[in-house]
């Protein structure tokens, strides 16, 4: 139960410096800010560990979730836009 509370408060985390550094009005509430940093570090170990970067088990660091997370919040925007 630990290891999800602190997945949680590490997405939120994350999710807040992906928010802060990309530009633009970015409307989410804690929950979704959560959500976002929890996905973007799942998505950047995933291209870490396809690009060889990471082994199996190992997950993404700080800065790398926080790419991740900046990468779906460019994406959205742009389905948004649509």
């Amino acid at each position: 139960m630990g290891s999800l509370i602190w997945t949680i408060v590490i997405g939120f985390v994350v999710g807040l410096v992906a928010r802060a550094l990309k530009p633009g009005n970015d409307s989410l509430g804690i929950v979704m800010t959560s959500i976002l940093g929890i996905v973007g570090a799942y998505a950047a170990s995933f291209v870490g560990k396809t690009m060889g970067w990471y082994a199996d088990g190992e997950a993404a660091g700080f800065i790398a979730a926080v790419i991740g997370a900046v990468v779906l919040l460019f994406i959205v925007g742009m389905i948004k836009k649509k």
